[in-house]
């Protein structure tokens, strides 16, 4: 577990919550606004320092941190999610880039009798209770922030040994609580995947509106057809969805027709998408404050690396290189 490592605005809550008891400089310097990623080591040793300092009952320290989450503190993860529609289509895109944020063992998000189960195994190790029960936590309060309501766990599992006395896990969750289980693992009701979300950050949408709006007027000397899937596209790849039918849905026809008129044109889908990640990634890079690995999750790449990738094929550069030479 030696490589893996959790994100700095993750870590920030706990800063936040230590200055909220009058204690900011007792865990030193938060990380710094560069530092995109904490190693998990450090990690664990600031919950265990964190714990020992808060005057509050030890039992249920972490649960206490996990009700000051916020969308902010899973970064641009965070609030991508907070812009979708439901609960459910929020918690499948911070399955699919859960490693921008906690990059210890895999989540898996899938269907199950009672709704939907997240779970996670213990392949890559175990960071311990304080690390789990802080993830997991943090990950139902987000859900009632999300909505607005209060959001109950049909069940919930940790593989760490069972604490003396469960009833406040219970009282949190608002579900049964079990321990020593296999994996790490949360349910919840069918009910509540359909519930809307409040409402995304203003000004992450300012961001990417301002953004958006740029390549849009780019694009203001294409005509035809080719502008109008351009500009659908725009409004897809923020949401992750960035396949041809993703495309046919958006502008109401079938993907054989959308794939004939395509050919029409003497374009291919894949040239179509990458001629628009190219552009957006450039306006992302025009701009200081968005880091790199948000630029690739704006885009709609579960990883850095291929987003870097891709960047390099569309202009010989590296995402970094290419910020240098065009922000000076």
């Amino acid at each position: 577990m030696d490589d893996t490592r959790v994100a700095a605005s993750y870590v920030r809550l706990l800063f936040e919550h230590m200055a909220a008891l009058g204690r900011a400089g007792d865990l030193g310097d938060p990380p710094a606004p560069t530092e995109p990623f904490v190693a998990l080591r450090r990690w664990q040793a600031l919950l265990q320092r964190a714990r020992e300092l808060d005057p509050g009952p030890k039992a249920t320290f972490t649960l206490r941190l996990a009700r000051g989450i916020a969308p902010r503190h899973f970064g641009i993860v965070g609030f991508a999610a907070l812009a979708c529609n439901t609960l459910a289509e929020a918690l499948l895109r911070l399955e699919r880039h859960h490693r921008a944020i906690y990059d210890v063992n895999l989540a898996q998000v899938r269907p199950c009798a009672e709704g939907l189960c997240i779970e996670w195994g213990v392949e890559r190790g175990r960071p311990g209770a304080l690390v789990d029960e802080t993830a997991i936590a943090a990950l139902m309060q987000l859900t009632r922030e999300f909505t607005g309501r209060p959001v109950r766990a049909l069940a919930v599992d940790f593989v760490n040994p069972r604490p003396a006395d469960v009833r406040p896990y219970e009282d949190f969750f608002g579900g049964p609580v079990r321990f020593g289980q296999p994996s790490t693992r949360v349910v919840l009701a069918a009910r509540d995947l359909a519930l809307p979300l409040r409402g995304a950050d203003a000004a992450l949408l300012a961001l990417l509106d301002a953004q958006a709006e740029r390549l849009l007027q780019e694009m203001a000397a294409v005509t035809g057809p080719l502008a109008v899937w351009r500009q659908a596209l725009v409004g897809l790849i923020r949401s992750g969805r960035t396949q041809l039918p993703d495309l046919a849905d958006s502008l109401q026809m079938s993907p054989r027709s959308l794939q004939r008129r395509l050919a029409e044109q003497g374009v291919r889908f894949q040239a179509l998408l990458g001629q628009t990640r190219q552009q957006l990634a450039e306006a992302y890079l025009r701009d200081a404050s968005v880091e790199l690995a948000e630029v690739a999750l704006l885009l709609g790449y579960s990883e850095q690396s291929a987003f870097t990738r891709a960047f390099r094929q569309w202009t010989g550069q590296a995402p970094l290189q290419w910020r240098r030479l065009h922000t000076r």
